[in-house]
């Protein structure tokens, strides 16, 4: 794995580092996130929501010198400069958002309806993406993944509410959270690419995160 430069988050500034090998790579940065589906009157799959609270140490180094009244308060119109400032670095990653469907990347737009709040201690990011084909999925196999193909940042779902619905979702359909890779799974992972040489990149359809991420699918009923 080449090291690199990755404007991961911009508040933390240009983070670069070297990764010696693929197995020697780890998480910097740990997001908590919500999914949300949303679905048209038609039934079809038009965009994904996402909800991401970031990690304490992330949060700290994010809202410094950002209280510019000092009253302890953190406003929207604070934390507008940042949401823009992430919003515009995450666009050449893709904002982390994968979406396959029936295998297959699919298009999606600029983020609308994005926000920042900061709350009990927490500072969480929102937005949503609009796919660029509504994708119907009683036809084809739909799949969300979120993750940093550099697995410079960790991502975790919600384990009181990881994904939602909104909208008209066929009543034939579910979403699904697949497992967690286990310990096994993901030692199996690391064993693997310890014996990849140091320029080793994985294909289009296993990113190194990806081998780490958890899938949420929509799975429906014949």
């Amino acid at each position: 794995m080449r090291g690199a430069c990755l404007k991961a988050l911009p508040a933390l500034g240009i983070l670069c580092w070297a990764a010696a090998t693929p197995a020697q790579a780890h998480p910097h940065v740990w997001i908590e996130m919500h999914s949300g589906i949303v679905f048209n009157d038609r039934g079809l799959i038009t965009a994904v929501n996402i909800s991401w609270t970031f990690d304490d140490s992330y949060a700290q180094m994010a809202l410094d010198g950002l209280d510019k009244n000092g009253d302890g308060v953190y406003d929207p119109s604070e934390l507008e400069p940042l949401t823009r400032e992430n919003l515009d670095s995450l666009k050449d990653y893709g904002y982390f958002t994968h979406v396959r469907y029936n295998s297959k990347p699919q298009a999606m737009g600029a983020p609308v309806d994005a926000g920042q709040i900061y709350s009990e201690n927490r500072l969480q990011l929102h937005f949503q993406l609009p796919l660029a084909t509504p994708l119907d999925p009683t036809k084809g196999e739909f799949v969300l993944k979120t993750y940093d193909p550099e697995f410079f940042i960790a991502f975790d779902y919600d384990k009181d509410e990881p994904v939602s619905v909104i909208g008209n979702m066929p009543k034939t359909c579910g979403p699904v959270v697949k497992p967690v890779p286990t310990d096994a799974q993901i030692e199996q992972t690391r064993a693997m690419l310890a014996t990849k040489g140091a320029d080793w990149q994985p294909s289009e359809e296993e990113e190194f995160g990806s081998l780490f991420a958890q899938p949420v699918t929509i799975q429906c009923k014949a």
